[in-house]
């Protein structure tokens, strides 16, 4: 049963990071009634800006986390960031507080290495050869053991930060670096991988609710930096190979357990297909299905967090988005250009209204339909490159 917000039986959902995935979470919550809570380290946080209310605390901070939890008596927390307190989050959910998708599933997505030896050593799932390590040292030898070139990434991290493609030992002090200075926390701990020749790098969105799993349309995403850039749907993919990128994503999902999407990302190469990593929450790349699909990710996220029914989802046009980056940080821009961006057909944009711009940071997106997937990139390319960032 639902009821007005803001009111003593209302529902309430907090969210634990507020950027501008969380923002399109808030906005999909409120228009089924919901009253809701933004968390986040920073003022002014995307989703802050949407919420009913909003505070700032250091989220790795389990007291912090603890106390505006029992304060806000939430019926729905909701993380939408890696770095929290993820220990404090499973007391939480032992308490009786509803943790999405699972305080599980948080806290072993919070850092590579969980979900890694959840995939490979406990599902069996194919994933590239990897070894962890704690030091410079380590690094060096676990490099050389799986070979050049291999991928460094930090243990915590999100969106790319961090992660280099290591070409040989004369690259390891400058990955390392890489890794530490981008990782979140205080961990120092990397993974080192096996570089996979794949042929694309897709997200296959798998949503778990009261009426099972349900998938969208796979995406497909280009990468600088390890970092989202564009995104289109629906990537090509034989039927085979989705039922078998369907296979793993359930087999993942089911073992994380809850209700929520979760964004699986999977490597294709030519006679098999790989498991990389999971998100349990709404992904970057899904942000193209805010113009493709007949319910966005977000709307699904809301949708399977309140028991309600998913079932067919309905891609309506091919699409792409393209992200809007700053180039340096500054707590005094302007963003202009949208007139000529919009001239694009079949092209919307979304500015995430972040308080501060840092150098790689996505302040927006564009989202473009087309007939064919080629003819989206290319508009949504176009009118990503018509938006100008000026301090």
């Amino acid at each position: 049963m639902f009821s007005a917000p803001l009111k003593p039986q209302s529902k309430k959902i907090l969210l634990l990071g507020s950027g501008e995935l969380g923002k399109e979470v808030m906005i999909e919550a409120q228009r089924l009634g919901l009253e809701t809570i933004a968390v986040d380290n920073y003022d002014d946080a995307p989703a802050m800006q949407v919420a009913h209310r909003s505070h700032v605390i250091d989220m790795l901070d389990g007291n912090d986390l603890r106390k505006i939890i029992l304060k806000e008596g939430p019926d729905f927390i909701v993380p939408e960031v890696e770095a929290i307190a993820t220990d404090t989050l499973l007391d939480l959910e032992r308490e009786g507080f509803n943790v999405i998708p699972t305080a599980k599933a948080a806290k072993l997505t919070m850092d590579r290495e969980g979900i890694r030896r959840l995939a490979h050593e406990e599902l069996q799932l194919p994933t590239a050869r990897y070894k962890f390590a704690d030091s410079y040292l380590e690094l060096k030898k676990s490099a050389e053991q799986i070979g050049f070139p291999c991928v460094i990434k930090p243990v915590m991290s999100s969106s790319g930060k961090g992660q280099t493609v290591c070409q040989s030992m004369d690259d390891i002090e400058n990955s390392w670096q890489e890794a530490m200075q981008s990782g979140r926390g205080k961990k120092t701990r990397v993974i080192v991988e096996e570089m996979i020749a794949f042929e694309s790098e897709i997200t296959l969105l798998t949503v778990r609710s009261i009426s099972g799993t349900a998938f969208c349309s796979p995406i497909g995403h280009e990468q600088q930096g390890g970092d989202y850039i564009q995104s289109w749907q629906p990537h090509e993919m034989t039927e085979t190979q989705i039922s078998q990128a369907q296979h793993i994503a359930k087999k993942v999902t089911d073992a994380l357990g809850g209700f929520g999407i979760f964004g699986v990302e999977l490597f294709l190469a030519e006679e098999h297909i790989y498991f990389n990593e999971v998100s349990p929450r709404p992904h970057d790349t899904g942000m193209v299905t805010l113009i493709t699909q007949d319910l966005s990710e977000f709307a699904l996220h809301v949708r399977a967090i309140l028991g309600l029914p998913v079932e067919d989802i309905q891609l309506f046009t091919p699409g792409s988005s393209h992200a809007v980056k700053a180039l340096k940080e500054n707590n005094s821009y302007f963003i202009s250009g949208l007139e000529k961006a919009m001239e694009t057909p079949g092209t919307q944009v979304r500015i995430f209204g972040k308080p501060v711009t840092k150098a790689g940071r996505r302040m927006g997106v564009t989202l473009s339909t087309a007939e064919t997937v080629t003819e989206a990139r290319k508009r949504s390319k176009n009118a990503a490159a018509a938006i100008k960032i000026t301090y």
